[in-house]
This record gives C-alpha cells, structure tokens and sequence, in this order.
C-alpha cells in the first residue's frame, strides 16, 4: 500500500474460480405417452380422448399433492396408409403425451407403477433437475467467486504484494449434470410390461434420484501492489 501511494503502478491479477457443487434433485420428471388404434378415425378419437382423461384424473386425484406440474404435449390422430402406391386408408392411430413434473419422491415409485398398469400408456424417464431458482446454483456461484480471491490473493503473497481492488468479475459459466440415459430406457421397459402385472399385484418401482452436480466458473481481475519479493 506505501509503494502504490509513492507513485509506483499497480499490478493486475487475473484468475479464474470454479466451483462443483453436488446436490439431491428437487424434481423428477417423466412423460406418459397415450396410444390409440382403430379403423374408425372418430372412435380413435373418442378412445384417445378418453384415456386422456382418465389418466389426467387418475394423476390429479391421486397424486395432485405431490406434483409440481402436469403439461399436454404433442397430441396427433392419422391415419395408416395401406400401401405408398394406393390412396387407400388402413387403421387410425392416436397419441397424447403428458409431461409429468413430480416434488413429492416419496410417492414417485408407486406413481410411476400404477400410470404405467393400463391400456395403451408407455412411460419414458425418469429425468431429475433442480428447480431455476435453486439454492444450490447460488452456492455454487459464491464458492466460484470465492475460489477466485484466493486464488487471487495467493499470487499476490506469492509475490509480495496486496490486493487493492476488483477490476472486474465476469461470469463465465453454469452448468448442471442430468440423468444418466440408462434410468429412462429401464423405465420405459417397465412401462411396457405393466399391463401384464396387475393381476399379480405389481410393486411400487424403486427409484433411486441422480446426484445433481452443477459448475459454476467466474473471471476475475484484481489490482494489487508491485511485488516486493522482485
């Protein structure tokens, strides 16, 4: 601080902080996809609207507590054409898909058997997040920014001299790990041989969340005094 003060120029430190933050999920998400197949094109409507429904109701009456929020995604009714050549129409096929956001894990396993035991559903997922507003994004920012200064600090001792002020700070980058793949294939697998396990009872899925890990980096600049040590 003497040295600056008589005249001499301050040094710039640039540095950059990162920081890996490790967290449990806050929500899980998955989608249900309605299928419907029929040679009539207004009863595979009907159909569709129909299993719609009863899913809606079932997820909303049986879980509404639990859920963070439910969506309608893409929702198509076309015809299979019998042959490229020919203008002859085949068999009507539907679909619905609903996104599912679940809070509440506790009821998840059981939630995810009993949407799948049913007609025409095929269950894709599960996908764990964080909500956007997360703690845990804050803290990973503050520990970036805070490995930033000490790093800053120890080139500065390394040299002899002191740190005077920021210059700038710069946010560099965030990031959060999903789901593994794998974990939706096996519940799309389960999905599919539901149906075949409801008279037995079928157990509730035991799901295990995925470890969240979010990155945070910063760029930071610093004046600092002339080095003493040179």
């Amino acid at each position: 601080m003497t040295d600056q003060a008589a005249g001499s120029t301050p040094i710039v430190v640039s540095v950059r902080g990162e920081a890996n933050v490790e967290a449990d999920p806050e929500l899980c998400e998955f989608a249900v996809t309605i299928s419907v197949r029929d040679k009539d094109r207004r009863t595979a409507l009907d159909q569709l609207t129909k299993r719609n429904k009863e899913l809606l109701d079932q997820v909303k009456g049986d879980y509404g507590d639990a859920l963070e929020r439910v969506e309608t995604g893409r929702f198509a009714v076309y015809p299979e054409w019998r042959n490229k050549r020919s203008d002859k129409v085949g068999p009507y096929q539907g679909s619905v898909r609903v996104r599912i956001v679940v809070k509440d894990f506790t009821v998840l396993g059981e939630m995810v058997t009993r949407l799948a035991d049913a007609v025409g559903r095929a269950i894709d997922g599960p996908f764990w997040s964080l909500r956007r507003d997360s703690e845990v994004y804050r803290t990973a920012r503050t520990e970036a920014v805070g490995e930033a200064v000490r790093r800053a600090r120890e080139y500065a001792d390394a040299l002899g001299s002191q740190l005077t002020a920021l210059l700038e700070l710069a946010d560099t980058g965030l990031s959060t790990g999903g789901a593994p793949a794998p974990q939706g294939r096996a519940m799309y697998a389960m999905a599919a041989a539901a149906p075949g396990m409801a008279d037995e009872g079928a157990p509730a899925l035991d799901l295990e969340p995925t470890r969240q890990n979010v990155y945070a980096a910063v760029e930071a600049r610093f004046s600092a005094t002339q080095p003493a040590k040179l």
